[in-house]
């Protein structure tokens, strides 16, 4: 055997070393050491896909169970405005363009055109385009600063706002050919040459006679956003009522 202190040989069976003199009995041997797992990259995006859903769940779904019933209630008359709202929108037809005659057509309006600036140093299509992405990237941006913040109700107003803005976009390509819309400059597309974004857009990309279907997939893109919203919202809300009634009952 060898003494753990000093490491010299010695018959097995002794209690003190030889060499140093040390008591067998008082040294603590070493725990063995085990092998580290080796190292996979797969195993960390296994992790990682695991762990999304859960994430994804805590970060939609999360309600502050200290939220009182005043709070709820706001929240809740907020829901019933998107609801009511929604539900015009969504019923309204493109034809009609009740959706560009609305006030919101006007909230959407600064960020189209700041798209067209934003987007203009990466080539004209881009910049003609980007004044549509200008308008969806605004309430995509307000959706995802209120899930960041721990906010999902908040969330939720940005995904209807998201929907809004693509059924407000939708009687725009749908004028693509006809040219009809009173435009921001108090023209119409077929008064003045290359004015009309989605007449631009559809002539490069050689789609003008899909403008009517582009339309249409565009604006049930926008319905089936604000369904979700309101399906998100209302189950936010029912569960913080449940939530502030049982805070109610424990005073």
């Amino acid at each position: 055997m060898l003494c753990p202190k000093c490491g010299h040989e010695q018959p097995d069976g002794n209690s003190v070393c030889q060499w140093c003199g040390v008591i067998f009995a008082r040294i603590h041997p070493a725990p063995p050491e085990l092998p580290l797992p080796e190292y996979s990259p797969e195993s960390d995006s296994t992790e990682a896909v695991a762990t999304l859903p859960a994430l994804l769940k805590e970060r939609l779904l999360q309600v502050d169970p200290d939220e009182s019933r005043l709070l709820v209630a706001g929240r809740a008359l907020v829901y019933l405005v998107l609801l009511v709202w929604g539900f015009r929108l969504m019923t309204s037809s493109i034809d009609s363009n009740y959706v560009g005659e609305s006030i919101l057509h006007l909230i959407n309006l600064p960020f189209h055109e700041a798209g067209h600036l934003f987007f203009s140093p990466f080539g004209r299509f881009l910049q003609v385009l980007g004044g549509t992405l200008g308008q969806w990237l605004a309430p995509l941006a307000v959706l995802c600063a209120f899930v960041v913040k721990g906010n999902p109700f908040g969330g939720t107003v940005g995904l209807w706002w998201l929907g809004e803005s693509f059924l407000d976009i939708a009687p725009y390509m749908n004028d693509a050919r006809a040219g009809q819309l009173m435009l921001l400059g108090g023209v119409t597309g077929s008064e003045v040459e290359d004015y009309h974004d989605w007449e631009v857009l559809l002539t490069k990309l050689g789609w003008m006679r899909h403008d009517h279907l582009i339309a249409k997939a565009t604006f049930m893109i926008g319905v089936v956003f604000m369904l979700l919203a309101l399906a998100w919202g209302g189950y936010l809300l029912l569960r913080q009522y449940k939530n502030s009634g049982r805070q109610q009952a424990s005073r």
